[in-house]
């Protein structure tokens, strides 16, 4: 069956198989506010872990904090106390890396039996050290008396482990669930588990060092005595899996697992470029950008894959693991090379309605929790994105741009071909010469373009579009599709291949402008709906199709006006809506929030049409609301009141922080601001206009690679002039200046 012969969506599933068609759009209630919450976020691998300021993660409705694993909560309680009270927080970091968690705590006043204070505050400090590594926490703490005499304290650590799935904590309701065993309760570790509807079981393995006092299914209690100016240590590891109880004491598993971890770091770090500049904030708002994207980058056996996103959507995503490597290809390569080789080994190779599957279809999302493996979400293998398979002929053709790495190209080959297959058999339904979606099942996303909200498209009345829906930035993303194609086939000697998605790419850019472009709104229209009318709508994504080249020259500068004018651009960056349209609303999702990764392919788009001014006002907008940022870290998004002087931005309730392509954004705009680019075959470093945003005066960067040779750059803003210094090389590196 061929898209184009899709009946109408299917009448409603039987009960119990899917609960209730609003919980379908997955969408994430707000009972709590993460950014009010300022959590502390871990990962590595497939686990991450959520903790409080104070190393703590407080069970109860709507709290998200927990170590998961593979979208299963296997901690959802853990909380330290001090003789029966919760210590002081003094303060609490991450490293820059954000390799180590370290909370520092005291004690409050302690009573004696006479209710009289017995031991004043602030003489005993605690302190928490914890890292993720391998499905496991690892956590020391140490206490240390700043009393003139021995003190004895009681340390107290509470646990629980739901075994809650994901999306269950993220507000869906499960009618039926599997079964909690018995605790195994050891000398000095318990086992929690979970036999799940799937047949699977899940466990938590709690080990302490030293033996407890006392050790039951839900809490260790430590009594200690640490005399004057001396440290006493409890170690703790909280496994996702059963771990053998023999073996080297916990100390000494701490230390070589943290060993492990740092240089697991370092070499990362190594893979990618660096930079520096003139201003210490825009150092750190870049750190965390470079330190979040690798630690939300999982190794796997086709290389680092970026995760999503901490909490909701830590798991592959193609879209946005596509965007993020696009974002990251100028530093670091090997992020595009282990995403095209991921999304090409689960690539659809065959019709699935219920994951909205057809041959040649690049991923949308991948979970692995028991509600997924039991079908009460789709999301197990899900393929309901249009525009994750176009993106991913764009990225390999980027790729061969940045690294001319055509041999590998060539083994992807059968899966760019499939993908370019999908966009005219599956992706054009009604061969209109448009790229539509429609979902399979009245069990997918309705709407399946980045904006995936329910009511993220519509009329200028605000009535809701009917589909199929043609976005706008779809077609966008087919042009960089048929453009990189070209240039994949002529790479590899297929010069008619070539020729022929250049003559497609071509008649696709005439027939779009006259379609979409609308001169009364100065844009391009959100969309078209099923009837072909279209979406008069003032949306960001008309900046998506100047940054795949689909614009027309002469559109250009009107597109970029109505995108900077002040209904649009917030002073923090462009809303997703317009302030003037039917359904904007700053405090929504998708119809007038603010999100850095949007803003980041508006900027490259402004560059590419020459508008850096514009493109500086967008980075010098996401840098001032980082500086506001816990951590300098851009969240996913945030909401779209206009900037008030001296006030930071208004936050998104549930944003997740970090978002791999929210952290890819600062470095996304480095480049757009230089006019960066690679020509490999000359071992040249491309600069075109380069320009540098006001709050740079000095930036450098160091170990850009081309080819197998290195240079380091250097950059200093005169007015509105910015001077290009060349400095170390290894190989034959040139810096060309383009003006």
């Amino acid at each position: 069956m061929t898209a184009s012969q899709l009946q109408p969506e299917p009448p409603a599933p039987e009960p119990g198989q899917f609960l209730s068609q609003a919980q379908m759009q997955f969408f994430i209630p707000a009972t709590a506010s993460l950014h009010e919450r300022r959590p502390r976020t871990m990962k590595h691998g497939d686990s991450f872990a959520v903790f409080d300021h104070s190393g703590d993660a407080i069970a109860g409705p709507g709290s998200p904090e927990g170590l998961y694993h593979r979208d299963t909560r296997h901690l959802s309680h853990l909380y330290l106390t001090i003789n029966g009270l919760r210590p002081i927080l003094l303060s609490s970091a991450l490293r820059d890396d954000n390799a180590i968690l370290t909370c520092d705590l005291t004690n409050p006043d302690f009573a004696g039996s006479d209710g009289r204070v017995d031991v004043e505050h602030d003489l005993i400090h605690l302190r928490r050290t914890r890292f993720l590594w391998e499905s496991a926490i690892h956590e020391r703490i140490t206490i240390r008396n700043f009393d003139a005499e021995p003190r004895t304290v009681s340390v107290d650590i509470g646990f629980a482990a739901d075994f809650a799935d994901l999306f269950e904590i993220r507000g869906m309701t499960r009618l039926r669930k599997g079964v909690t065993n018995p605790p195994d309760i050891g000398d000095a570790d318990v086992l929690l588990s979970y036999e799940g509807r799937d047949a699977l079981t899940r466990e938590t393995h709690i080990c302490f060092a030293p033996q407890p006092q006392e050790l039951t299914e839900s809490h260790a209690r430590f009594d200690i005595t640490v005399p004057p100016g001396e440290r006493a240590t409890i170690y703790m590891r909280v496994s996702c899996e059963r771990m053998p109880r023999p073996g080297e004491p916990l100390s000494r598993q701490f230390l070589k697992s943290l060993r492990d971890s740092m240089q697991a770091l370092k070499q990362s770090r190594a893979r990618s470029a660096r930079m520096h500049s003139s201003n210490q904030l825009f150092n750190e708002v870049a750190r965390r950008s470079v330190a979040d994207i690798t630690m939300l980058s999982t190794d796997t056996e086709y290389g680092p894959y970026p995760y999503a996103g901490i909490p909701w959507f830590s798991t592959v995503f193609g879209r946005d693991a596509i965007i993020t490597a696009l974002e990251t290809l100028w530093l670091d390569p090997s992020i595009s090379r282990g995403v095209l080789g991921y999304l090409a080994a689960h690539q659809a190779t065959r019709f699935d309605a219920t994951a909205d599957a057809e041959p040649g279809k690049i991923l949308h999302e991948v979970r692995h929790g028991e509600m997924a493996e039991l079908g009460e979400v789709p999301f197990r293998h899900y393929y309901g994105s249009i525009d994750s398979t176009p993106l991913f002929v764009m990225l390999a053709g980027a790729y061969l741009e940045r690294t001319a790495d055509s041999a590998y190209l060539a083994s992807l080959l059968p899966n760019i071909e499939a993908a370019l297959q999908w966009i005219d058999e599956h992706g054009d339904r009604d061969g209109d010469g448009f790229v539509e979606y429609g979902r399979l099942t009245d069990q997918g996303l309705i709407n399946q373009g980045w904006k995936d909200s329910h009511d993220s498209v519509f009329h200028a009345d605000g009535a809701i579009a009917r589909g199929p829906i043609a976005l706008a930035e779809v077609q966008a993303y087919v042009y960089g599709a048929w453009t990189a194609a070209d240039a994949i086939y002529a790479a590899l000697g297929q010069q008619e291949r070539a020729r022929h998605y250049r003559d497609r790419a071509q008649a696709l850019r005439t027939r779009f402008d006259e379609v979409f472009f609308d001169g009364d709104l100065g844009t391009y229209v959100l969309a078209l709906d099923g009837e072909k009318r279209p979406c008069r709508v003032r949306s960001s994504n008309a900046g998506h199709v100047l940054f795949t080249g689909l614009a027309l020259e002469e559109r250009a500068g009107q597109v970029v006006r109505t995108l900077m004018a002040p209904s649009s651009f917030s002073g923090w960056g462009v809303r997703t809506i317009a302030s003037t349209e039917a359904r904007y609303n700053p405090m929504s999702y998708h119809n007038g929030s603010i999100w850095p990764h949007d803003n980041a392919l508006i900027a490259a788009g402004f560059s590419r049409y020459g508008y850096r001014a514009q493109a500086a006002q967008i980075f010098e907008g996401l840098f001032a609301a980082a500086t506001y940022v816990d951590l300098m870290r851009l969240p996913e998004l945030f909401c779209g009141f206009p900037r008030r002087r001296a006030q930071g931005p208004t936050f998104y309730p549930v944003a997740c922080s970090p978002q791999a392509w929210a952290a890819a954004a600062p470095l996304s705009l480095v480049q757009s601001s230089l006019g960066l680019g690679f020509n490999v075959a000359g071992s040249e470093v491309t600069l075109c206009e380069p320009a540098l945003p006001r709050f740079l005066d000095e930036l450098q960067l160091h170990g850009l690679a081309v080819g197998e040779a290195q240079v380091d750059i250097a950059f200093d803003r005169m007015g509105d002039k910015v001077v290009v210094k060349p400095m170390d090389r290894i190989g034959r590196a040139k810096v060309v200046t383009i003006a």
